[in-house]
């Protein structure tokens, strides 16, 4: 593995009141072979652009080679431009790209069920812009956090799910998430088992959060399982969805000490905080396109 940040010849001074160049993220993934790097150098320097970060990672278990690079341009080269003119790059070397601007704010929805505590942790981090991202709408299957969403300005959407309506509630959100533009869905405490079907049509743009212990408690009252046990270490896990139920690839994981003398209710206030902490990062870098896929992990440029 490795790691770099290397800038371009410094942009030349601009008259007061010119246009600032505008900051972008090159992202890819590809089979590993010489002159990735050189090509993708050459070509932002060539496009008259300005690296101000690269990471870039070589994995020889997979043989893929991943890249993320924050680059400035001159307002003529516009995201269209660059599109169109990084497509021959992409090409030969077989590459699965993306570019953005690095500071659009993406669109994004939040679900959640009866606990709360996510949910309103992402709705202030992004309140005080702690998080790149623009809060479209939160759905939920019950109506507890109505007032909450209408109190940071954000619409509220209850789609309840029973059995006879899983299919048509799921169809609605997919409506939603289209209607809206929205690149992430993020189950906030969503406590619904998603279908197959939603799983594949929001492959890679939808992540949730749940509690991990060493060892592991499944089931109702998964705290009190871990007390009575006594253990010493709760944790969380952020990761991507999959039809394997907890099973997507690992985006973030926050863990928390614990002794003998806490009790089950400071560890459902503790496990609350970790979930927080866990969920918040892995937006964040998602947002910020710090996140690619390798099979079944993941490769975060944090």
């Amino acid at each position: 593995m490795s790691e770099s940040s290397d800038r371009t010849a410094p942009a030349a001074d601009r008259p007061q009141g010119a246009e600032r160049p505008e900051e972008y993220v090159l992202t890819l993934s590809c089979p590993d072979r010489q002159g990735i790097v050189h090509s993708v150098a050459s070509y932002l320097f060539m496009t008259g652009c300005n690296i101000e970060d690269s990471q870039q990672f070589g994995d020889h278990d997979t043989g893929l080679f991943f890249m993320r690079v924050h680059f400035s341009a001159e307002p003529r080269v516009t995201l269209d431009k660059l599109r169109a003119s990084f497509a021959a790059i992409g090409d030969a070397f077989a590459m699965d790209w993306q570019i953005h601007r690095a500071g659009d704010r993406m669109r994004v929805v939040l679900m959640v069920s009866r606990f709360g505590h996510c949910l309103n942790d992402l709705l202030f981090r992004s309140r005080i812009q702690a998080l790149p991202v623009e809060i479209a709408a939160v759905v939920s299957n019950h109506t507890d956090f109505a007032e909450l969403a209408a109190s940071f300005d954000v619409p509220f959407h209850h789609i309840p799910v029973t059995r006879d309506t899983k299919e048509e509630a799921e169809q609605r959100l997919l409506d939603l998430v289209e209607r809206e533009g929205v690149e992430l869905v993020v189950l906030a405490r969503y406590m619904q088992v998603l279908s197959d079907h939603l799983c594949k049509q929001l492959s890679g743009r939808i992540i949730n959060i749940h509690h991990s212990f060493l060892p592991s408690f499944k089931g109702a009252k998964p705290y009190h399982q871990a007390h009575a046990r006594g253990v010493k270490l709760i944790g969380a896990t952020a990761h991507y969805v999959t039809a394997d139920l907890d099973e997507g690839p690992i985006i973030e994981q926050e863990v928390e000490r614990v002794g003998h003398e806490v009790s089950p209710s400071q560890l459902v206030a503790l496990g609350r905080d970790v979930e927080c902490q866990a969920l918040a990062r892995a937006v964040k870098w998602h947002s910020e396109r710090r996140v690619l896929l390798n099979g079944n992990r993941t490769v975060v440029f944090a």
